[in-house]
């Protein structure tokens, strides 16, 4: 079936923004079509005068204020009625970050069967009683899913694909006010339509009028709740036989959607610090087997690469103790950067190497990977050296993560470059950091955006597997010495620094010698990465197929 997708906008005195809105979605090829849910004599004159079907949007008035659920329905009805596929559902007060609606209809088009939400990320503006509310709710909508796949049931900004949707209203009686959006997110959820959760920012705008009151809405979405509970021990054999599928494995480690809520993060980050790691650890387990259960693409990456560092298949245990040491890595560098870990608990290997490199006025490109923590040597070490390092980054795809780190410290976020959008401004700024003597660190061992699918085959244990080749394709660029950095976590729970040359020279390879001179590079980091893995091989962080074709994308 031709995907067709058309908009729907319930709104109820809401109409400053409305023009904004229904043009950026028409100038999307999206036909629109607004409810005036019951809106106020001057708000539903300013509503009305938005109808143009010549232009693609239809206004369609209630007179009496129905429910943001019942709008929205009779949205899906007219929608199916017009022979549309799939509807998006976007608020009318102008919270949602429309800049990511290609990205959401890119997801529907692909996945035209699954429920396309949005997963707020939000700035300082969202009032503390929303905030807490959320969150009760999330735990809640854990809990009747048996899942954490819905990370937020409560935003308004979606892509539902009409015919399934349609069923389930036919069948049963849904919300009809603000109880709608999460009520209809669990039940398609039991009914087998996967979730697809895409980061979308949402702010409070300065003088928001809201539609939700206060007490009236708790009691439903309370009410709510109890329904949905008592539905999932009524229903329990019919909805766990009818789990949602997880969606196609992406062809790109930066597409995986980053898995944890922010307020876990949080949480799990605030019991390091006041417990202590081990006790953390220990209380956090049970979320990370879930994880480590329900991650299928992660655990089965987990279980390929461990078969080839250890040279044997690993325990069921062995696999559970691979997720929970990435756990670890998490909470050490929330330790290191809040200040729990203390500076002398980072060891140096070679301290004459790095002293010589801090001597050194030259600038230098410092290739990272993900063995170890990287980040936690950057926590720990010194003032000056910290002062002189920029990070090269990719944080699309683990922004709970990011953002929490940044609420630990501020500094965290300093001096980094979010490399997805590097282009020749990024690397002459890039250049005259290193002409003024400072280190530009990248990660070797991942195909970032950078590499723009350039990637050269090297072996690493045990087959070829594809290396980015943007590290050295940059060091050429930036015509500056390379180093390796390593920083592996010992027995003693202390962390050791290896610091080491890599080329002492600048890396200029004349231009007919440069893939030959790429390919060599990479091996040589590929062979000296394997070294790390072998030496601690629980401590490499790829949770993503790393040896297939298809990384190469």
């Amino acid at each position: 079936m031709t995907f067709r997708a058309c908009a729907i906008i319930p709104t109820h005195n809401h109409w400053r923004v409305l023009p904004e809105i229904a043009a950026t979605l028409a100038g999307n090829g999206l036909p629109v079509i607004i409810i005036d849910d019951g809106s106020d004599p001057a708000a539903a004159e300013s509503i009305a005068v938005l109808n143009a079907p010549a232009l693609g949007v239809e206004v369609v008035r209630h007179p009496v204020n129905r429910g943001k659920g019942t709008a929205v329905i009779e949205g899906f009805r007219l929608a199916q009625a017009r022979g549309f596929t799939h509807a998006i559902q976007v608020d009318a007060d102008g919270q949602h970050d429309l800049a990511r609606l290609p990205d959401l209809l890119a997801a529907a088009r692909a996945h035209p069967d699954a429920l396309v939400s949005g997963a707020p990320i939000y700035d300082g503006s969202i009032p503390t009683g929303r905030k807490i509310g959320r969150w009760i709710t999330h735990i809640w909508v854990f809990i009747e899913t048996l899942s954490f796949r819905i990370t937020d049931s409560m935003c308004g900004f979606r892509a539902y694909p009409l015919a399934a949707t349609i069923k389930l209203l036919d069948a049963e009686k849904i919300g009809e006010r603000m109880d709608f959006d999460t009520d209809i997110m669990v039940r398609l959820f039991w009914r087998g339509m996967p979730p697809l959760m895409l980061p979308v920012k949402v702010i409070y705008p300065p003088g928001n009028s809201s539609n939700f009151d206060l007490w009236r809405d708790n009691v439903r979405i309370s009410w709510m709740h109890t329904r949905l509970v008592l539905t999932l021990l009524a229903r329990l054999p019919w909805i766990l036989a009818n789990r949602p599928p997880r969606l196609d494995k992406p062809a790109h480690w930066a597409a995986l959607e980053e898995r944890g809520a922010h307020w876990g993060l949080r949480f799990c980050a605030t019991l390091y610090r006041r417990l202590g790691s081990g006790v953390a650890l220990s209380l956090i387990s049970p979320v990370v087997l879930y994880f480590h259960l329900s991650g299928k693409i992660q655990r089965l990456a987990s279980r390929d690469y461990l078969c080839r560092v250890l040279g044997r298949e690993p325990s069921r245990l062995e696999a559970f103790r691979h997720m929970l040491d990435f756990a670890a890595r998490a909470l050490e560098t929330f330790g290191a950067w809040s200040g729990a870990i203390p500076s002398s608990a980072l060891e140096v290997e070679t301290p004459e190497t790095l002293a010589a490199m801090s001597a050194d006025p030259r600038g230098r490109l410092l290739v990272v990977s993900h063995h170890g923590n990287a980040d936690l040597s950057r926590a720990l070490m010194s003032p000056e050296l910290r002062r002189r390092l920029t990070i090269l980054v990719h944080t699309s795809h683990a922004e709970n993560y990011n953002r929490l780190l940044r609420q630990f410290s501020p500094e965290a976020a300093e001096r980094t470059v979010q490399v997805t959008e590097i282009g020749p401004d990024t690397a002459i700024q890039l250049r005259d950091r290193i002409e003024q003597g400072e280190w530009i660190a990248i990660a070797g061992d991942r195909v970032p955006v950078l590499s723009e699918g350039r990637t050269v085959e090297a072996p690493f244990l045990g087959a070829p597997a594809p290396f980015s080749q943007g590290p050295w394709i940059l060091a050429a660029l930036l015509a500056c010495p390379v180093s390796l950095l390593f920083c592996r976590r010992t027995e003693r729970q202390t962390w050791r620094l290896s610091l080491e040359p890599f080329f002492d020279e600048a890396f200029e390879p004349p231009r007919k010698e440069r893939e030959a001179a790429i390919a060599a590079a990479t091996a040589r980091y590929a062979e000296r990465l394997e070294q790390e893995c072998r030496r601690a091989p629980w401590q490499w962080y790829n949770f993503f197929d790393f040896w297939s074709q298809e990384g190469k994308r």
